[in-house]
């Protein structure tokens, strides 16, 4: 079948029945629920868009010739990648780039061990097989998905296989002739639930030895499979209009702890079982997380520019644009975009085909930034609250400007240099609900976590990085230096 559309995708999931819990109790049908229903509706114009704007974000199936998601495009040159990358940032531009776990994020992981699968055969070919099918399903019923990366977080300290009750978490039961059991919990799903199936996979940072293999499974199930919960988190949509919180009544995507209960999976949705080692090198040798990289960076681009139009329109709303602090922090943002912007463009334009025939982006540029960003990000919009001061806290509803009495008191209390008090006040909103409200929260802790622990990723970033040229060149920059060595052996 071709993409999907955005009612398709709804009428999908109002069918699917998946098992989601959230403030003690069960959604009977997320597409209404107060809680998932205005990031259910985000999500389906992120579908219809695919065919408004069809020709950068649909491309012909080499499979089936039907139109499908261009999210899911093996790229074989740089034009390719490139293409890809536009349709990626039209998506990200619907939100911002505040919808972290948008579909083309996971599609890539897909497209890269679906054509890179044979690191999967090396425990059995049906393995390397399954990877393989499985992206050509997805792409050609534009299946949506959650994931699952880590163990509940109990003790930090010891490996999984060492912890006082290690089968809470998501552990092999049995293996059977038709498929395997598994049981456990597993950490931290977002969309959990208003997707149509939920891929498992290992830690990208934490790696697994051997006698972690009961816990060392990657495997794909349907949302509504028998036995597989979603509890989700407090919802930060308030159930407000999009006025009072233009972010979180449209973009609240929500994280769900997983719990499978004696979940049956067929062996053709099993790509890894058991093998600790295969789950090590999944990400790295499939060229997986490179994929996934660009995919983010991408996406971290529109976003920063996002939070950059806000910051000069607050700027010149309340007329300190002109202020030197005040340049000096807008400049701050400007150089984070155009730094990302660079990344991305080495990251492309040094793109290099891989064994399978995929081009893949230069790593060490996408690899740059993924580690960057978690650490800048905190910055701008800590300097969009600064910017904003006061003006952040003194935010009355769109119902103040509306009640007959005090209506007119707020919108002239609050005009601003260029615009009446009610205008001046939906941007600020818009600034409060990007950085301090409960969303905006959310958004500054998961980029700083987005690919894990960014103090472990920049150990791992800091021993990978090939040091051996710059120690080498200061040592040589040391012998042209013309010194008579002392002689100590008299002393």
């Amino acid at each position: 079948m071709p993409a999907k559309t955005g009612a398709q995708y709804k009428e999908k999931l109002k069918n699917a029945k998946n098992n989601i819990y959230i403030h003690g109790e069960r959604v009977e049908d997320p597409t209404t629920h107060p809680a998932f229903k205005n990031v259910v509706q985000s999500m389906a114009e992120l579908y219809d868009l695919q065919y408004e704007k069809s020709e950068k974000m649909l491309y012909t199936s080499p499979q089936t010739g039907d139109k499908v998601g261009m999210s899911f495009y093996r790229p074989e040159t740089i034009d390719d990648l490139i293409k890809r990358r536009e349709a990626i940032q039209e998506w990200a531009r619907l939100s911002g780039g505040l919808m972290g776990r948008s579909p083309d994020y996971l599609n890539a992981e897909v497209m890269a061990m679906g054509v890179a699968n044979d690191l999967f055969g090396e425990d059995d070919p049906m393995f390397a097989e399954n990877a393989k099918n499985y992206y050509d399903y997805a792409r050609e019923n534009d299946i949506s998905l959650t994931h699952t990366l880590i163990h509940p977080q109990v003790n930090r300290q010891k490996a999984q296989h060492e912890q006082k009750d290690a089968n809470v978490a998501l552990h092999l039961v049995e293996k059977r002739s038709d498929g395997i059991i598994v049981d456990g919990a597993r950490l931290l799903a977002t969309q959990g639930g208003i997707t149509d199936e939920i891929l498992v996979f290992p830690s990208t940072v934490k790696k697994a030895g051997e006698l972690d293999d009961p816990y060392s499974l990657a495997f794909v199930v349907p949302n509504n499979t028998p036995g597989l919960k979603f509890i989700s988190r407090e919802s930060f949509d308030n159930g407000k209009n999009t006025w009072d919180h233009p972010l979180s009544s449209r973009f609240e995507e929500g994280d769900a702890i997983v719990y499978f209960d004696l979940v049956f999976v067929p062996w053709e949705k099993v790509f890894v079982c058991g093998n600790s080692s295969i789950c090590n090198r999944t990400f790295t040798e499939t060229n997986a997380v490179v994929h996934m990289s660009h995919q983010v960076v991408a996406k971290n681009v529109v976003k920063t520019e996002f939070v950059l139009g806000v910051v000069l329109n607050l700027m010149e709303s309340i007329g300190i644009d002109k202020f030197q602090h005040v340049q000096d922090k807008g400049t701050e943002i400007m150089l984070a975009l155009e730094t990302m912007k660079s990344h991305l463009f080495r990251a492309e334009h040094n793109a290099k085909l891989d064994k399978w025939g995929t081009m893949t982006p230069d790593f060490d540029a996408l690899n740059a930034a993924r580690n960057w960003y978690p650490r800048i990000y905190p910055r701008l919009v800590e300097i969009l609250r600064i910017l904003g001061a006061s003006g952040l806290m003194g935010i009355p509803t769109e119902e103040d400007f509306h009640h007959e009495e005090i209506g007119p008191i707020v919108n002239r209390a609050l005009q601003s240099k260029n615009m009446e008090g009610y205008e001046r006040v939906k941007l600020f909103r818009l600034a409060w609900d990007l950085t301090m409200s409960a969303f905006g929260s959310r958004q500054t802790h998961y980029e700083y976590y987005f690919f894990g622990d960014p103090v472990k990723m920049g150990m791992t970033y800091f021993e990978q990085f090939n040091k051996e040229p710059y120690k080498d060149y200061v040592q040589d920059f040391l012998e042209q230096v013309k010194t008579s060595k002392p002689n100590y052996t008299n002393v």
